[in-house]
């Protein structure tokens, strides 16, 4: 399979992992719309929110009220949104669903590097 999550969750493709367990990773996006943007993939390969067991997809949720605890704590962040895409508008075929901090400022992007030791310490 050559999907990019696929290899990411079996390491052939390094992430900043925030969160991981038996069911879902959780990581920071590389091409970020804000400091803190990560993903939250199922660990097997669904295509979309139609292909996806409901017993996956509210852990995924529950993770995701996790790791906004954790973007509060460690980055103080304003609000959160939660985006899922499906259809032509996905980019990478595999469930994701995005959570994209914002903040009442308008800050310049930090470096993933830099975002990654914040949340992390």
């Amino acid at each position: 399979m050559n999907c990019i999550f696929c290899k990411i969750i079996n390491g052939e493709i390094p992430c900043y992992k925030l969160y991981e367990d038996d069911l879902v990773l959780c990581f920071l996006d590389v091409n970020p719309d804000s400091d803190g943007h990560c993903l939250i993939i199922p660990k097997e390969h669904y295509l979309d929110l139609d292909d996806i067991s409901e017993d996956v997809l509210n852990h995924i949720m529950k993770v995701a009220k996790k790791i906004k605890k954790l973007l509060e704590d460690k980055l103080n962040i304003d609000g959160l949104t939660l985006i899922q895409n499906n259809g032509d508008v996905q980019e990478v075929k595999h469930y994701h669903l995005h959570l994209k901090p914002y903040y009442n400022e308008n800050l310049e992007l930090m470096n993933i590097e830099d975002v990654y030791k914040k949340i992390t310490e």
